[in-house]
């Protein structure tokens, strides 16, 4: 087979690279070692919701192309949000300075840069840093991460879901951690041993596990994260007012003490994103693009019911206009079938040290699609700021792959002072909604008998009400019109119906049929659970893959 000029791989790239709609604009390539500011690497904006990965090893500039990344995106009307772990991001709210290493090296690649700032909202976990207080209720939260959090086994994270069961039933709002703790402690008790013994599958023994655990979390600090007023989500989804992107930053500087509920928090956000956006197809632009840093921290260790709801949350949140690019030090650290789903790969040098890191080099080329590249030569030399690019072209096919000199970002590479990011987000909009943690009556002041709320079983409800959640059911779970009455039309029917017997399901109709076809499955041991749906309407079904349920917004 004839070797290919070095012109001829130029023009391959060339070629590959031209596309019609707007783009990312990523750097100049490198052919045969030298660089050609003609020969253009971008990645098309419509694509960018088939996901990505930014990986390489230490010191190899992943930060630095996740931020000129974020920079374009903003420019071109796209949200952003970035984790700031090494706290270097918030130097997209500070112009920076050109000196002349960066004149020349921007000039050679063809950049016509110039320094800019960027919009960017300041947040922070639980307001652990100078951010935004950002809290997720613990209902919110659902029992899956949650278990994560607590590093759960199977086991004893089906017993949680069992424990949130019977908040939902109970009415029992779960808000913050002395909530969950009151739930299991009552639960324990004397006085609630008969409403353990009937959910069956939770012992005393796991609850009291589960309890140890909870109190293990509020001595780390964790209990400012869960609480009231709940971050809405839908505020990562804000443009400034000139049309570019807002840049939501994660002020992260603990994360070496809570890595499990960083990573964790993470797949909240998107949970709780993928359950409130609706279907959007094919888009221009994505909506919202999401870069995960140190993505290996939410995979280690994680239980095979997490990263089916990892992967699954992944596979479809596509479709609603969210792009979410991980980074990392190499491939190996995502799961195959995560791994499969990332469809825009910016590999920056890999280091082949030891006989691991030669693996890892080894599997990371097998990746990629055949090239005229040597992929092990030019891994291990590429310099800091250079990476090898492939991406999803416009009509869903792999691009060449280019040994690529990447663009250098307007804003500052470091970051901002803290005077600045105090007074942005002294001058933020957010600060008056989440700024103060509240606390409202919820499961814990119930139980300890502060509220007039009942702890006993949930009432049936008005049959309007009954009417409602039954026609969300059907339309929203089952995807059919409802065969009952809209709000405020009068059924007629209420005297006409046959009593129920005990144990006839509750809600009736087509939620009747689903609750008892669901019982019957399960067994009786089950049962009373499945009944305990039903006199819910099935609302249980309606929680995400991750066990999310709707939230309250204070």
């Amino acid at each position: 087979m004839a070797m290919k000029s070095t012109a001829d791989k130029v023009a391959t790239i060339q070629q590959g690279y031209t596309l019609e709609g707007p783009t990312i604009e990523l750097g100049a390539a490198i052919v045969d070692g030298e660089l050609h500011k003609d020969a253009q690497v971008r990645l098309p904006l419509a694509m960018m919701n088939r996901h990505g990965l930014v990986a390489g090893a230490t010191g190899t500039g992943k930060t630095v192309t996740l931020h000129m990344m974020a920079e374009q995106l903003s420019n071109a009307g796209v949200p952003v949000f970035l984790a700031d772990i090494k706290g270097d991001l918030s130097g997209l709210a500070t112009a920076a300075t050109a000196s002349e290493k960066m004149k020349a090296r921007t000039e050679s690649i063809g950049q016509a840069w110039s320094g800019k700032t960027y919009p960017v909202e300041f947040l922070a976990l639980g307001g652990d840093g100078n951010g935004i207080p950002v809290r997720a209720t613990i209902t919110s939260f659902g029992p899956i991460l949650l278990s994560r959090v607590m590093e759960l086994n199977d086991t004893q994270e089906s017993s949680l879901q069992l424990v949130f069961h019977f908040a939902d039933q109970k009415k029992l709002e779960l808000i913050d951690l002395k909530d969950l703790r009151a739930v299991i402690q009552f639960l324990t008790s004397d006085e609630g041993k008969d409403e353990l013994a009937e959910l069956g599958g939770l012992s005393k023994a796991t609850a009291g596990v589960i309890l140890r655990e909870l109190i293990n979390l509020e001595a780390q600090g964790l209990e400012k994260f869960f609480g009231e007023p709940e971050f809405d989500t839908a505020e990562l989804l804000r443009t400034a007012p000139d049309g570019r992107g807002v840049v939501t930053c994660l002020e992260l500087p603990t994360l070496q003490t809570k890595p499990m509920l960083f990573s964790t928090f993470l797949m909240w956000l998107l949970a709780d994103l993928f359950h409130d956006l609706p279907e959007a197809g094919d888009l221009e632009k994505p909506k919202l693009v999401f870069f995960l840093d140190e993505a290996h921290l939410l995979f280690n260790g994680a239980s095979k019911a997490f990263l089916d709801a990892i992967t699954t949350t992944i596979r479809l949140i596509r479709s609603k206009g969210v792009g979410i690019f991980f980074v990392t030090q190499t491939p190996k650290d995502v799961p195959a079938d995560v791994l499969g789903q990332l469809a825009n790969r910016i590999q920056h040098a890999l280091r082949a040290f030891t006989p691991e890191d030669a693996k890892a080099l080894k599997a990371t080329v097998s990746t990629f699609p055949v090239s005229d590249y040597d992929l092990e030569e030019t891994l291990t030399s590429a310099g800091i700021g250079e990476a090898v690019v492939t991406v999803m072209n416009e009509k869903g096919a792999p691009t060449p792959v280019a040994l690529t000199r990447l663009r250098s970002p307007e804003s500052v590479m470091g970051p901002s002072t803290d005077d600045l990011v105090k007074s942005s987000v002294a001058g933020s909009a957010l600060l008056a909604k989440y700024g103060t943690a509240v606390d409202n009556v919820s499961a814990y002041e119930k139980l300890a008998g502060q509220a007039a709320a009942t702890t006993g079983p949930a009432a049936g409800g008005s049959p309007n009400a009954v009417d409602a959640d039954a026609r969300q059911i059907e339309e929203d779970v089952l995807g059919r019109p409802s065969s009952r009455p809209a709000p405020g039309q009068d059924s007629g029917r209420e005297a006409a119906q046959p009593q129920r017997g005990p144990e006839a399901p509750a809600g009736g109709g087509v939620a009747g049929e689903i609750v008892g076809a669901l019982g019957g499955a399960l067994g009786g041991g089950l049962k009373s659970m499945v009944r305990s749906m039903g006199s819910q309407l099935g609302r249980e079904l309606l929680r995400g893959v991750f066990g999310t349920a709707s939230r309250r917004r204070r």
